[in-house]
């Protein structure tokens, strides 16, 4: 009797097995001669070669699936095992304005005309300026468009940063390690992630450094070749830590940097990092810039409304 030997790598088995292992069950079903043993992460298969051979197959194919929806049930998996092509069971959802499959198959989708608009500049160019006030997806869209190319293999890791300023980069008087400190800084870019991919696979990508979450700081001397490369909360770089950071960029590489000139918290007489770069590279072909506004506000209805609220002080003073 012949042996497949195989192992889930970056799917959680848990999810993929299903509650008390019903996805394996329905294997089971459906492969009746073969003997079908699934222990922690790895499943032996025991049987003739013939159907061992397509075991691999089908198996593969449920596995992508599983990488790319995040997500599989019984109706996925009659339709992989009795599919002809990839065609046969793949989604029929247009994939023009999905972004990516998040956390339990949620569809996370550009869901505004500006926000469609900075998916296609980034599929343009290499490197986006992206503005806009708070809740207008500037960094959501952003992440997305990481983990989609994560997903596709079109980089090897996403890179997500951001200026740690209350006052330059100070941070000794926050209590605990360094890790610690910078943490409450990058929660908005942890909270994006946890939306679109799976909490053990999360925690892999992060230990084994294909996700990287790091202050500014320590963008420094580095070259980042093959990445997918985010700086948040641009407004709030200098002079020298803006242009540090652009010309960090290696090959195959893309960046998007996102920010809302509306709210510097940098020290008085020190211009923005972000500012200054709108201006000077506007002209720069493979840049692009998108301006994002309240129309793009998707956050609660309020939030809308405080913005307009506010707005009309500002145009007051």
């Amino acid at each position: 009797m012949n042996e497949l030997s195989l192992e889930l790598t970056e799917i959680s088995p848990r999810e993929f097995f299903g509650h008390q292992n019903e996805n394996i069950n329905l294997l089971k079903k459906h492969f009746p001669q073969l003997k079908i043993v699934a222990r922690g992460s790895k499943i032996k298969v025991y049987g003739d070669e013939e159907r061992l051979d397509e075991f691999d197959k089908r198996f593969h194919m449920l596995t992508t699936h599983f990488a790319k929806y995040n997500k599989i049930d019984e109706n996925v998996i009659e339709r992989v095992l009795t599919a002809d092509g990839k065609e046969d069971y793949e989604s029929s959802a247009r994939s023009g304005d999905i972004l990516v499959h998040g956390v339990n198959g949620r569809m996370i989708k550009a869901e505004t005309a500006n926000q469609r608009k900075l998916v296609d500049l980034s599929m343009k160019n290499d490197m986006v300026f992206a503005t806009g006030p708070a809740g207008t997806g500037k960094t959501y869209t952003g992440v997305a468009l990481a983990v989609r190319a994560l997903k596709n293999k079109q980089v090897k890791r996403i890179i997500l940063t951001r200026p740690a300023v209350e006052a330059g980069e100070n941070l000794g008087f926050l209590p605990g390690d360094l890790k610690e400190k910078l943490d409450p800084y990058m929660q908005p870019l942890y909270d994006a992630l946890r939306d679109m991919i799976p909490a053990e696979r999360l925690t892999q990508y992060i230990e084994n450094g294909t996700i990287q979450i790091a202050p500014m700081a320590f963008m420094r001397g580095r070259t980042l070749d093959h990445a997918f490369v985010i700086l948040d909360e641009a407004q709030n770089t200098t002079h020298a830590q803006m242009k540090m950071f652009l010309t960090r960029m290696g090959k195959d590489a893309k960046f998007i940097i996102t920010g809302d000139p509306g709210q510097i918290d940098l020290p008085r007489r020190v211009i923005s990092g972000l500012k200054e770069a709108l201006l000077i590279l506007k002209d720069v072909e493979g840049i692009g810039m998108i301006q994002l506004d309240d129309k793009d506000v998707i956050r609660h209805k309020l939030v809308k409304k405080v913005i307009d609220a506010y707005k009309n002080i500002e145009h007051q003073n």
